[in-house]
Parts: structure tokens; C-alpha cells; sequence
């Protein structure tokens, strides 16, 4: 394998590592350009699930909203976790594959739809494309409330996050199933949050991919290094890992998922403190 020397400035490093890869799509590239639309979602869970945007594209106005048969849901609180085939779950994507926008489900605002994320009053964009599908599993919440007992950091109060490495760039607001393959221990900000590796359902790929270690080597590597660096062009540190930086296997994925649907099932019951998270209660 040819080695491609990287100086050990964190913005420079990250530079470098984008210039090695293809060019960045719109992650509005699907979107109308008018205000309102309905679309039925790809891959749907649920005969008559669809979305409808809200607001202007690339503005904060944006939302992309949720609706079942009966009016709207919650992208988190009404998609079930399991998917209708066994061993499956459900991802609900943010961000498509080769795309900057930081879209993500809004855990604070009535229904939870995607919206851009928003620091210092300025939209957040990455400083360069994520490689793979990025999304959430629903019914799922990493409690801030309860420290975990190895890695003595709590969660960061999100649903767990989903990169899905498939080969298809899945839309967002797409609902797909997803076959876990192994995940691995975030440490950002002193908070751990939980990245889930898993490939769609209907991929190529899943009929060999099964576990974490049919995943090529270059691929974790490269999931592992993106989220180490992809906060030093902000002058913020390296994100670090934990269990020695390994990738923890599917069985553990799953033990992981279970955990986080335990707490948000807490946290929808009011046994949890939901702080300022709107749960639909």
C-alpha cells in the first residue's frame, strides 16, 4: 500500500485527507427548489410515511417534516426501532453520502424534524464530504444521565448515530433498514457517543458483510480517522475512542442498540430526565 505522508498539523492533515477524494454533492440536490412538497420515502417502514419540507433549502427556515397516515410524527419517537426483517433496524438518514450539510434530527423541536445544525448563529457545514450515509436509529437515546462503566463518560443525549458504508447515496429523511456490523466508542467533548457501523439491507455488499471484521481494514480506518479529525479545522481537539480505539462487533452493536432503546424507553416514560427534549409527552 503506497504511504501518502500528512503533516501533523490537525487542519492540514484533514486537508489532505479530503483532497484524496471525489467531489462534493449538494446534499439539497433531490430537494424542490419551491417551498412546500410531499414525496413518499425511499424505502419506507410504513405504507404512507412521507416527508414534506418546511422553509427554504440552506437556510435555517429549513425543515424537513415527518408524516404518517393520521398527520405528523416523529422521525425518533414513531419509527420503530426493528425493521419488518429480522436482525434489521431502521435508520433514519440525515446526511447523505458525500455531502457537507450537517443535517440532523431535532431533538429539541415539536416533532423532530431534520434540520441544519446551527453554531454561533451560523449554519454548520463539514470542511469536507463524509464518505458514507449518515443517520440515527429512532427509539434509541444515549442518556446523559448515566455514566457508562468502563469508559466513565456519559452519553450525549442524542439517538445513536448510524454510518451506513453501502454503496448507494440513500436520501435524507429515507427510512432503511440496516444490518449492524459493529460499532465503535466515541469519545467527543467528554461525552461518549456511539458511532454504529452498518450496510442497508439491500446493498450488494450485505450478503458478506456480516460482522464487524468482513469490513475492510481501509474502510474502519477510514471511519475512525474522519471522526478523529473532523472538528480540527475548527481549532477544536482530536475526538479519541474508546476500548483501545477497537471496533467492538455486531453481538455488541446490538447489546449497545438494546442499552440505548432501554434508556429512550425511560425517557419517553418520564423516568428520565428529558431536560428540554421534546418527547411528545
Amino acid at each position: 500500500r503506497r504511504h501518502i505522508p500528512l503533516t501533523h498539523h490537525p487542519t492540514m492533515k484533514f486537508t489532505a485527507l479530503l483532497a484524496l477524494t471525489p467531489s462534493v454533492v449538494s446534499a439539497w440536490a433531490n430537494l424542490p427548489s419551491h417551498r412546500s412538497f410531499t414525496a413518499t420515502i425511499l424505502n419506507s417502514v410504513a405504507t404512507g410515511l412521507s416527508t414534506e419540507v418546511s422553509g427554504e433549502t440552506a437556510t435555517e427556515s429549513f425543515r424537513l417534516n415527518f408524516k404518517g397516515e393520521e398527520g405528523d410524527i416523529s422521525p425518533w419517537h414513531d419509527i420503530p426501532l426493528e425493521g419488518e426483517t429480522e436482525g434489521m433496524y431502521n435508520m433514519v438518514v440525515e446526511i447523505p453520502k458525500m455531502t457537507k450539510a450537517k443535517m440532523e434530527v431535532a431533538t429539541k423541536e415539536e416533532n423532530n424534524p431534520i434540520a441544519q445544525d446551527v453554531k454561533k448563529g451560523k449554519l454548520r457545514d463539514y470542511h469536507g464530504p463524509i464518505f458514507w450515509n449518515y443517520g440515527c436509529l429512532p427509539q434509541t437515546w444515549e442518556d446523559p444521565n448515566v455514566e457508562h462503566p468502563e469508559l466513565k463518560v456519559n452519553g450525549d443525549d442524542d439517538p445513536i448515530d448510524v454510518v451506513e458504508i453501502g454503496s448507494a447515496a440513500l436520501e435524507m429523511g429515507s427510512v432503511t433498514e440496516v444490518k449492524p456490523l459493529g460499532v465503535l466508542a466515541m469519545i467527543d467533548d467528554g461525552e461518549l457517543d456511539w458511532k454504529v457501523v452498518a450496510i442497508a439491507k439491500d446493498d450488494p455488499l450485505a450478503e458478506e458483510y456480516n460482522d464487524i471484521d468482513d469490513v475492510p481494514e481501509s474502510v474502519k480506518a477510514g471511519i475512525r480517522e474522519w471522526f478523529r479529525w473532523y472538528k480540527t479545522p475548527d481549532d477544536k481537539p482530536l475526538n479519541g475512542f474508546g476500548f483501545d480505539e477497537k471496533y467492538l462487533d455486531a453481538a455488541a452493536a446490538k447489546e449497545v442498540i438494546e442499552e440505548t432503546h432501554d434508556a429512550w424507553k425511560k425517557l419517553r416514560s418520564g423516568d428520565s430526565d428529558a431536560g428540554k427534549l421534546w418527547t411528545g409527552n
